[in-house]
């Protein structure tokens, strides 16, 4: 078998499809994938748990930070796909594979999901889509994810997703709106030996805005 660095290489992102939902990779050329993008970086909720380091405010930001993106993943440092409805394909949100170290098969996770979209377990299943991919055709072997603490329902969502509670990192992302302030956060963290989580699980609702840890939540190269 090919080393991940090579597989991840090899073209671009594929299509992944289960669970009632299709991920393919975002479209910097596409207007309606700009405009998700953008509406997804200003929603009041994605703000408050979330302080990208680059700012997105207008479609011409948007479109630049989805091109980042694609250079990415490109460089096979970051995979980033929008989650749509898969009979409609109406965009629901995003969800990524970020920070791939290739020599410690380590990345992080990422997601958040539309206001229109969420109570719907949109988070739950694209994460256990994105995670499963990662683990087995990325062949990576641990998969982080981290959210501000106080955001409960992103802690529901990593249990459901085989996602065990590991600690507090202290001061690990940005507070709020700031890049001069810092907030605690907890790390979640799922290995390619873990067992597979249930599936079929319940479609517990995402009540709350679904995070996007880092790099969009603290450091790195923002949205």
């Amino acid at each position: 078998m090919a080393p991940i660095r090579d597989r991840s290489l090899t073209g671009p992102l594929p299509e992944i499809h289960g669970r009632g939902l299709r991920l393919r990779p975002w479209d910097d050329t596409s207007g309606s994938d700009v405009e998700t993008w953008l509406r997804g970086m200003r929603d009041p909720e994605f703000q408050r748990w979330n302080t990208p380091l680059r700012l997105v405010t207008d479609r011409t930001s948007a479109r630049e930070s989805l091109r980042a993106r694609a250079q990415s993943a490109a460089e096979g440092t970051s995979m980033s796909f929008r989650i749509a409805d898969a009979r409609s394909d109406t965009a629901l949100g995003h969800v990524g594979v970020n920070e791939i170290k290739y020599h410690l098969k380590v990345a992080r996770v990422g997601y958040w999901v539309l206001p229109e979209a969420r109570g719907q377990g949109v988070a739950t299943r694209a994460l256990l889509l994105a995670a499963h991919w990662a683990l087995t055709e990325l062949g990576l072997y641990r998969l982080e994810l981290d959210h501000a603490v106080g955001h409960d329902a992103s802690c529901r969502i990593a249990a459901r997703c085989g996602f065990a509670y590991e600690g507090t990192l202290r001061g690990a992302i940005f507070a709020e709106g700031r890049h001069d302030a810092f907030r605690d956060a907890h790390l979640h963290a799922r290995l390619a030996t873990d067992p597979e989580p249930d599936a079929n699980p319940e479609p517990a609702p995402d009540r709350d805005p679904d995070p996007e840890p880092k790099p969009d939540a603290g450091r790195g190269p923002g949205a």
